[in-house]
Order: C-alpha cells, then structure tokens, then sequence
C-alpha cells in the first residue's frame, strides 16, 4: 500500500525584524550620486539596533523578507537629519599641525579623519574652506538634508 508523505507546513522566508542579524548588499545615494556602494564588493553584516545604520536607514529594512532586492526613497532630512550649522567649524592650522602631519594640506571636498577626544573612534568632515590661519570643516553627515535612495538586496537574515 502507498501512502503519501504527511504534509509539513511550508517553511517561512526569514524576515527582519528588530535586532535581526543581516547580510545584505546596499547602496546609499543622495542628490550627487552614490555614498557607499557594496554591490561590486563584500556585502555588509550588520545587526539592526546596533547604530550600524541610522535609524530611518534600519526602519527601512524592518518587513524585507530574505531574498528581496528593492529600492527604498527617504526623504530630504529623515536618514541622516537636517544640517546643522553648527557642524561647520574653523579649526585652526597649529591644532591641524597636532592631529596630522604638520605639512598637510587639505584641499576643498577632501574628507579628514578626526580622533574622538577620548581617542577610541574617529569622525569626520569636509574641507569646506581654507584661510592663512584655519581650515572650514563641515562635520555633518554629508548626506543630512538630503533626500536619500537605498537600494537594498537582503542576503540571509537570522
């Protein structure tokens, strides 16, 4: 006698959910093309709730079923915040001459890596200005204010 095979319910797509651990390509662009682009690399592993992407950036993920590949559009300001002119600061030549070589010179757009004062991380601006005795630094994130598209395409989650 033949008997069928008792029916399993059918597996369910890994979805992320908070705090998921990710595997996914990405790539963020704003007005003037793309930011950071894994696709022709190594994707990227990240755990959500971790600060490894900004807030909207992980809300955005939240739902993507494993295996999706989409393009997210988040508008101007909410993935990295309004500018703050606040961020923009003059750093004078001799404090410049302390955190690098002391015959750098920095050139308009370039990105400059910083140390936390705390000396256990870095952050970052961009050479906006230069003067005989100090540098313009723009130290928000160059895509704040902005209008932001994530293409996302989901690898494996757990």
């Amino acid at each position: 006698m033949y008997r069928n095979p008792p029916l399993q319910a059918p597996m369910s797509t890994p979805t992320i959910e908070p705090h998921s651990f990710v595997t996914l390509h990405y790539r963020l662009s704003g007005p003037h093309g793309d930011l950071i682009n894994t696709f022709p690399d190594k994707p990227a592993t990240l755990t959500l709730g971790h600060s490894e992407l900004s807030p909207a950036l992980e809300q955005a993920l939240l739902g993507l079923e494993e295996g999706v590949h989409t393009t997210l559009s988040i508008a101007a300001g909410e993935a990295f915040g309004p500018r703050n002119p606040d961020m923009l600061q003059w750093v004078k030549h001799g404090l410049l001459a302390q955190l690098s070589e002391p015959t750098q010179v920095y050139q308009t757009g370039e990105v400059v890596q910083f140390p936390t004062p705390q000396g256990d991380g870095h952050y970052a601006g961009t050479v906006i200005e230069r003067s005989q005795t100090a540098v313009l630094f723009d130290f928000n994130h160059p895509l704040a204010g902005q209008a932001v598209t994530f293409e996302v395409k989901v690898l494996g989650v757990l």
